[in-house]
């Protein structure tokens, strides 16, 4: 007799994340207690820590094989990492994504499986409240308030890795092959039915955010130049305004010039702001076709976005 149990995996990047462990395993330890029904996998993707968090994980995998983990070379990144996860949890009818600070309540998850099992591919977890403050909370709300006005693809404000994937969204999300990744907006690219779980995010359980104020910058930055061709369409409006103004400008200067009037003039300082105007444009244009070369660069090279540690014997 077969199991037709459906299977149902979690996957959660990991860096330098020994102090929260502990309670992150006792929690999802009760959770799938609490949901026998289901034929649990757990994977962890270490991604190349510096502290015992792949020695905790792996005592807790020979404890319950339902758990693994997945260890990196070095540290990818988070997207990287994330990629590994989904990768590994390949086959699975349904897979949970989430942080492993405890920001992400994993009591949450059995309200994203019933979303699924109501007809939805893709679940997103929206924030309906959060806890950052200072400089971390202004950027949020900025990004968020600004991504969906600017890009192409619209993405739920306040949704972050936090959601569930099934089956058929997982093998359309693997098909995706881009190394520069902003992981909400290649699930809302995917499309499929979607529905959304309101929870409220709670602060770090323990330890200090991974992901540091650089890496918050690149991964928001990622995620406009890559579903967005606005900054190229702004140079193009740009440039046509500029043009426009110069035309209309050397047109006035003509038509004094055949009235007569007089039109001699220093003009030092139109000239310099002129000048520097112009100059600023063409630095910005030149770093806006950067950033896109750079991506199409990544993407020639054809290198891969992770590497996986062969497993110890």
């Amino acid at each position: 007799m077969t199991d037709s149990k459906e299977t149902v995996a979690i996957v959660i990047p990991v860096f330098n994340e020994e102090h929260v462990l502990p309670e992150l395993l006792a929690r999802l330890g009760g959770l799938l207690a609490g949901q026998p029904g289901l034929a649990w996998r757990v994977v962890f993707v270490d991604d190349g820590s510096r502290d015992r968090t792949a020695e905790l994980v792996r005592a807790q995998a020979a404890a319950d094989p339902r758990f693994e983990l997945v260890e990196l070379s070095r540290n990818f990144g988070f997207q990287s990492a994330l990629s590994a996860g989904l990768a590994r949890a390949a086959g699975a009818d349904a897979v949970v994504t989430m942080d492993a600070d405890l920001q992400d309540p994993p009591e949450l998850i059995p309200k994203l499986i019933a979303a699924w099992r109501s007809g939805a591919e893709v679940v997103r977890a929206v924030r309906a409240s959060r806890s950052e403050t200072g400089l971390r909370r202004m950027g949020f709300d900025l990004f968020h308030s600004l991504y969906g006005r600017l890009t192409d693809i619209p993405v739920e404000s306040n949704t972050g890795t936090f959601g569930l994937l099934g089956g058929p969204a997982l093998e359309a999300f693997a098909q995706l092959p881009e190394r520069n990744r902003f992981f909400p907006g290649l699930r809302a690219w995917i499309g499929f039915p979607t529905a959304d779980v309101a929870y409220d995010r709670q602060e770090r359980a323990a330890g200090r955010p991974k992901q540091t104020l650089r890496r918050l910058v690149r991964y928001a930055v990622d995620g406009f130049f890559s579903f967005s061709y606005l900054p190229l369409r702004f140079l193009t409006y740009s440039g046509i305004l500029v043009s426009l103004l110069g035309f209309i400008l050397g047109l006035y200067f003509i038509v004094k010039r055949l009235l007569g009037i007089e039109t001699a003039s220093t003009g030092f300082t139109t000239l310099v702001s002129l000048v520097t105007f112009l100059g600023g444009i063409q630095l910005i244009g030149i770093g806006v076709l950067g950033e896109y070369l750079g991506r199409v660069y990544d993407e020639v090279k054809q290198r891969p976005i992770y590497i996986v540690k062969p497993p110890r014997r």
